[in-house]
């Protein structure tokens, strides 16, 4: 069966909409991936023994790496018409997420603010990162710009 491609329009939704992504369990080699990409050889990332003797016990993914792998999720919930990912608001890392750590995200929509081009609009979305236990480990808003609908 092929992918829903239906995309929501600025038009389409309202302030208080909320979505939930699927889940993604957060691996060794996502980060050591990462590790090598970003070029941040930490070693809370990527030494155990080193990360043993942290406050979090073992080695953690980096904080970005979690972001990234946020964005990704955001394609799993209903797909926007967007035009562009305008950036982050506020954004906080409230809690460690270690290997094996499966996160999903929620969004909710704050805030729809019209655009100088009438073709499209800016939505903020508040948006949570959750670990398999519920707990919020990055919060903060994203703003996207949006296309609106023809005119009739």
């Amino acid at each position: 069966m092929p992918p829903d491609l239906t995309r929501l329009y600025y038009e389409d939704l309202n302030v208080g909409d909320e979505h939930q992504s699927t889940g993604r369990t957060v691996t060794e080699t996502d980060v050591v991936g990462f590790a090598g990409l970003s070029g941040d050889f930490n070693n809370m990332h990527i030494d155990e023994e080193f990360a043993k003797k942290t406050v979090f016990g073992t080695r953690v993914a980096h904080g970005l790496c979690v972001l990234s792998i946020a964005s990704g999720l955001w394609f799993t919930m209903p797909r926007l018409a967007t035009v562009a990912f305008m950036g982050l608001e506020d954004w906080r890392f409230s809690g460690a997420v270690k290997f094996g750590d499966t996160i999903h995200i929620t969004r909710k929509l704050v805030e729809q603010k019209e655009h100088k081009r009438p073709n499209m609009g800016f939505l903020t979305f508040e948006v949570n990162v959750h670990n398999q236990n519920g707990d919020v480990v990055q919060k903060g808003k994203w703003v996207i710009l949006v296309q609106r609908k023809e005119a009739s």
